[in-house]
C-alpha cells in the first residue's frame, strides 16, 4: 500500500515535469499563445485519472506559483496566476479532475476519453476566457473571441491526440504494472 502511494506520487511528479517541459512548446498569437501544455493536461488527466492527475496539476502551477519557468515561454510567478493567462492554468486543474472524473465513471477506452478532453477543453477554455475578461477588461464578445475561438479547431486537435496516446500509454503502463487501477481498459 505504501509502495503504491509512492509510485502515485512519483507519477504525479513526472507528469507535472512532463507539463512543464510541453508548456515550452509555443506558438505565439496576439494575447494568448497555443502550447502543449494542454495536450499535457489531457495526457496526465487520461492516464492518471481524476486523483493524481488533478494532483499533477496542482504541482505543477504551485512549482509556476513560486517562481519556477514551467509556464509557456519559460515564465513563471503570481504574477503569470493573475495576469490575462492565469485562468487558463488554473483550469487546467479543473480540467484534470473534470477529464479525469468523467473517464473513471465511464471507463477509460478511445470513445471516452476523446468526450472526457473535449469537455476538459471547455472547462480550460471557461476559466481562461473569464479571466482573460477581467483582467483586460474587455467585453464578453471579445473574450470569446480573443480567448475560445482561436483554439477551438486545434483544442479539439489536442483532445484527440491526448485520447490517442494516453489510452495507448495507460494500457502499456498497466500491462507493464507500473500503473495498477480498478479500472479496465477496454477499446
Amino acid at each position: 500500500m505504501r509502495n503504491e502511494r509512492l509510485r502515485w506520487l512519483l507519477l504525479s511528479a513526472i507528469f507535472a515535469a512532463m507539463t512543464a517541459v510541453l508548456s515550452q512548446v509555443t506558438i505565439p498569437l496576439p494575447l494568448i499563445p497555443i502550447t502543449a501544455q494542454t495536450l499535457a493536461v489531457g495526457l496526465t488527466a487520461t492516464i492518471l485519472g481524476r486523483r493524481y492527475g488533478t494532483l499533477a496539476l496542482v504541482i505543477y502551477v504551485l512549482l509556476g506559483a513560486v517562481g519556477l519557468p514551467v509556464f509557456s515561454e519559460a515564465k513563471g510567478g503570481l504574477q503569470i496566476l493573475v495576469g490575462k493567462s492565469g485562468g487558463y492554468i488554473f483550469g487546467f486543474i479543473a480540467t484534470a479532475y473534470v477529464t479525469g472524473l468523467y473517464l473513471e465513471k465511464t471507463r477509460f477506452n478511445l470513445k471516452n476519453a476523446i468526450i472526457a478532453n473535449i469537455i476538459g477543453m471547455f472547462v480550460t477554455l471557461a476559466f481562461g476566457t473569464v479571466q482573460l475578461k477581467y483582467v483586460m477588461d474587455i467585453p464578453w464578445d471579445k473574450a470569446v473571441a480573443f480567448g475560445v475561438t482561436p483554439f477551438l479547431i486545434v483544442g479539439v486537435v489536442k483532445a484527440v491526440l491526448a485520447s490517442l496516446i494516453g489510452i495507448k500509454v495507460r494500457e502499456r503502463l498497466i500491462a507493464s504494472r507500473l500503473l495498477r487501477t480498478d479500472q479496465p481498459v477496454t477499446r
